[in-house]
């Protein structure tokens, strides 16, 4: 399932974080999750679209990027 969210929190030394569905619902990220996105770092507040596989963050990217 593809939803969008906010990011809540990243760490880029390990490419890691949790993002905020729109619902409040806090979801985590791994490095996995974050390493096709094809970008640098993220920022707190930035909006990003993720596709959610049994409950796990499975790719990320910026909202305005297709997901891979």
């Amino acid at each position: 399932m593809d939803l969008q969210a906010t990011v809540a929190t990243f760490s880029p030394e390990r490419h890691a974080g949790t993002v905020l569905l729109d619902d409040g619902t806090q979801l985590s990220f791994d490095a996995r999750a974050f390493a096709g996105s094809g970008l640098r770092l993220l920022r707190l507040g930035q909006r990003v679209v993720l596709r959610v596989v049994g409950g796990q963050v499975v790719a990320l990217t910026h909202s305005c990027l297709p997901l891979p």
